[in-house]
């Protein structure tokens, strides 16, 4: 059973940066290069949303609009770990952020639906 364990959340102010990690265990029967990687964020109130997906070589990113320029997705094969770089944070940033795992090879989804693999969260909170 693939497990996501989230760190580097936190209290930033407007404009700020953090670093988001994701470290995967749990891979016995498949590599953590097959899989594709997602960061999502739910709100209080709000359905969990897309931010970014990497696919399993780093050859494809996606971004939600929202965060396009300021949020950069990459994975560290030889670590099992998946970062997301958050930059000129805003206070509609925070949220609860999730990391997830696709399994489908060569997928690049940005639906939560398709992602069999999920972490705990890390709060962010950006404060005005």
């Amino acid at each position: 059973q693939v497990q996501l364990v989230e760190s580097g959340g936190g209290l930033v102010q407007a404009g700020g940066s953090l670093r988001l990690s994701c470290a995967a265990s749990g891979l016995t029967f498949r590599p953590f290069s097959s899989y594709a990687m997602g960061w999502f964020r739910q709100a209080p109130g709000k359905e969990r949303e897309f931010v970014a997906t990497i696919d399993w070589n780093s050859s494809k990113r996606n971004y939600a609009d929202s965060v396009k320029g300021r949020f950069t997705i990459s994975r560290d094969t030889p670590k099992n770990t998946v970062y997301l770089q958050m930059n000129s944070l805003k206070p509609e940033d925070t949220a609860v952020y999730y990391c997830a795992a696709d399994p489908t090879h060569g997928r690049i989804s940005m639906s939560p639906r398709e992602f069999d693999y999920w972490g705990q969260g890390t709060q962010v909170t950006v404060s005005s």
